[in-house]
């Protein structure tokens, strides 16, 4: 049976109730604590602003009834992300990642994918590692934080070559309240 993350009654405007055990098996790996941390405290949905010409949409291991686009769980983003891999990355001889490493957590609205590297066996030492679709001559990138200090970072504009242009102030938007 496959498992969807359905709006809890009780909880209407915070975060998801994963049943991590069961993403875990579906996934074949444990995930990030500040993942499991944020999943709890917000879920998925949207960060940015009705005016934003950027937004980050932040997935989940399995799918909601959110009918968010592109897709709200990992499987199309991650498939798309090896895929770009697959035609784009291996030209980039400095990265050495096997494709089934690449984890999607989350996308933007440039079709950027933002991944997981999952090769260490700690999931709280996977780097983010980012398809920048803007980027013609380095797609694909290592960032040596784990995915709320990515955020974190793009959100203060902490990123030399990486940017989203929020404005006004970004503001979390969760699927429910979309929906």
């Amino acid at each position: 049976m496959r498992q969807v993350l359905t709006p809890d009654p009780a909880d209407p405007g915070a975060g998801e109730h994963i049943d991590w055990q069961a993403a875990e098996a579906r996934w074949g790996t444990s995930f990030p604590r500040d993942y499991m941390a944020f999943m709890s405290a917000y879920g998925v949905g949207l960060i940015g602003s009705e005016d934003s010409i950027g937004e980050i949409g932040i997935l989940a291991p399995f799918p909601t009834e959110s009918g968010l686009l592109p897709p709200d769980d990992f499987e199309d983003e991650t498939g798309n992300a090896r895929y770009v891999w697959e035609i784009e990355g291996q030209d980039q001889e400095a990265l050495d990642i096997d494709p089934e490493h690449i984890l999607a957590w989350g996308y933007t609205s440039h079709a950027d994918i933002l991944c997981w590297l999952t090769s260490d066996p700690d999931p709280d030492k996977w780097p983010v590692l980012l398809f920048d679709r803007q980027e013609l001559l380095v797609p694909c990138r290592i960032v040596p934080c784990g995915m709320v200090e990515f955020l974190r970072k793009l959100l203060l504009h902490e990123f030399d070559a990486y940017s989203i242009d929020f404005k006004p102030a970004p503001r979390f938007t969760h699927w429910r309240t979309r929906r």
